[in-house]
């Protein structure tokens, strides 16, 4: 083997070309750039130009990586990052979950088992908290569309023993921050109160380490281990819906939890008056505290989002850019992430220093119909109906037969029915679980109130306008 280190990193530099094709060699490995060897610590540091490669290569090329600099350098070697943020100044930052990266591994053990389940009582400082601590209140920015979510969750963070808010149900549309946010919950707890055990995980896993308990008969210990938490975050609390028997143990831990004083934080993409499949006493449960909407984010947000992830990724965009993206991108602060990815990623193939409006258009117009038009869903109908009709969502879901109430929900099966492939029977599940023979009725009363009224036919073309994303 050679002794010279950055001999050594050009050999390592010829492995990954032979391992990837031509583009991604240049886009991804050339602009990664020897920095310096110790051979006392075994740390390789490189330099790359942005977070975002950093997180790019640690997604797709993480193996490679690994073999690679282990093959020249070491079975003991260590990885680091430098990042540029500017001319003169740059950042450490270490590979994240590839194993020859120096940090504590701690005990390995089945992704689906309950996390300290076995030494819950007798090593309670032992407890993953499965949180991530990227996801904090210092980049979760602050707008109209998340303000209450947002400062009772800083609130309960600040003071986890006060049951004002409890249990935080927030939801909202996928892709608004609400992971993000109960992280950040969950984070501050942490930093503020270290001895609290703190708990974030899945519904999903939540149901995976449930089943698992049941077949190896240590359903108790699974209880008594929910039981011992003081945070319990469960995201995604809408996978719970049908799954009788684990909605029955997480009645039981919620009703421990809560009667102990222990802090319990939901998410869902629904508002509980909208989960079906769901036991009345777990939804009465969800009321109990304070139900917080986590809304898709206004224009004025959705700029501030991007000025902060483009200079996270050190991406030169002009303002003009900005501008034309947070005014045409306004489903999610996912997509907007999504659209500055797309826009780095363009810049460096095609050697773009600035990315200027007409460069910016011609990338996301292709490949990115949203950008256009948002696709039309059941949900959606229900969103633009009830906003434009002044009613709540809730209500059309629920069992209200109040006629400003009906009408809605009538005119939201006659548009699925119009604008969707769905079967009647799917649409009428999807609208408050009703059955075929009630859309049947609903699409005919629709159609008779279109023929008959002018005002009626009125209120349908403005929401048809919407749908179509004309207005």
């Amino acid at each position: 083997m050679v002794d010279n280190p950055q001999e050594r990193w050009q050999c390592c530099m010829e492995f990954f070309r032979s391992n990837v094709n031509e583009q991604q060699y240049q886009t991804w490995f050339v602009p990664t750039k020897f920095n310096s060897y110790n051979n006392k610590t075994h740390v390789l540091s490189v330099c790359i130009p942005s977070h975002f490669y950093y997180e790019y290569l640690e997604q797709h090329f993480r193996k490679l990586l690994h073999v690679g600099i282990f093959k020249y350098f070491g079975d003991n070697a260590k990885l680091t990052y430098k990042v540029k943020m500017a001319a003169d100044a740059t950042v450490k930052q270490e590979s994240d979950n590839a194993p020859f990266i120096a940090q504590d591994q701690g005990v390995s053990r089945d992704a689906t088992a309950a996390p300290g389940v076995m030494d819950a009582v007798s090593k309670p400082q032992e407890l993953d908290s499965q949180l991530n601590n990227k996801q904090n209140f210092e980049n979760f920015i602050a707008g109209i569309s998340n303000r209450l979510p947002r400062e009772v969750g800083m609130s309960i963070a600040e003071h986890p023993e006060q049951q004002t808010f409890n249990p935080l149900f927030i939801f909202g549309p996928s892709g608004v921050g609400k992971t993000h946010l109960v992280n950040a919950i969950g984070t501050r707890i942490k930093e503020l109160y270290p001895q609290k055990r703190v708990l974030y995980l899945s519904a999903h896993l939540f149901q995976v380490q449930y089943t698992d308990s049941v077949r190896h008969n240590t359903v108790n210990d699974f209880i008594n281990f929910y039981q011992s938490i003081d945070t319990l975050i469960i995201d995604d609390v809408q996978e719970f819906a049908s799954l009788q028997k684990t909605q029955n143990t997480f009645f039981h831990i919620f009703n421990h939890l809560h009667r102990n004083g222990r802090q319990i934080i939901l998410t869902s993409d629904r508002h509980p008056g909208a989960l079906m499949g769901m036991e009345e006493r777990l939804l009465t449960r969800f009321k109990w505290g304070l139900m917080a909407e986590l809304e898709k984010p206004e224009e004025k947000l959705r700029r501030a989002i991007l000025a902060s992830k483009i200079h996270h990724d050190g991406l030169n965009i002009s303002p003009d850019v900005i501008e034309y993206i947070a005014h045409n991108v306004d489903e999610s602060v996912r997509e907007l992430e999504g659209v500055v990815h797309s826009l780095l990623a363009n810049s460096i193939v095609f050697n773009k220093d600035v990315v200027d409006l007409e460069f910016a258009k011609r990338i996301l117009s292709h490949g990115r119909p949203a950008m256009e038009a948002r696709s039309i869903t059941v949900d959606r109908i229900i969103e633009e109906a009830c906003t434009c009709c002044n009613v709540r969502q809730e209500d059309v879901y629920g069992k209200s037969r109040k006629a400003d109430i009906v009408e809605v929900r009538q005119l939201s099966m006659y548009l699925a029915q119009k604008y969707t492939t769905l079967t009647n029977s799917r649409i009428g599940v999807l609208v408050g679980n009703r059955n075929h023979a009630t859309v049947c009725h609903a699409i005919k009363n629709v159609e008779h109130k279109l023929k008959v009224s002018t005002k009626f036919q009125q209120t349908v073309s403005r929401i048809e306008e919407k749908l179509k994303g004309k207005s």
